[in-house]
């Protein structure tokens, strides 16, 4: 190999390094951002189960009434 060859070899190697690097960097981001989501579907979901509680608990208040 010669001078130019290993210098191209070296350029290919390099930029193959910078795009691990930036797919490293994306791959956290996504990871965080999968993280925030899980998060946010944690808190929606107990939100709907207090919510559903609620009305159900109104539900048998209503039925309750009408019984009597």
């Amino acid at each position: 190999m010669d001078q130019s060859e290993l210098q191209a070899l070296a350029d290919k190697v390099d930029r193959l390094i910078a795009h691990c690097e930036k797919l490293e960097q994306e791959n956290s981001a996504i990871r965080q951002s999968q993280d925030d989501w899980n998060r946010e579907r944690s808190q929606l979901i107990q939100k709907n189960d207090l919510a559903r509680n609620k009305i159900e608990a109104m539900i048998g208040r209503l039925r309750a009434l009408e019984q009597h």
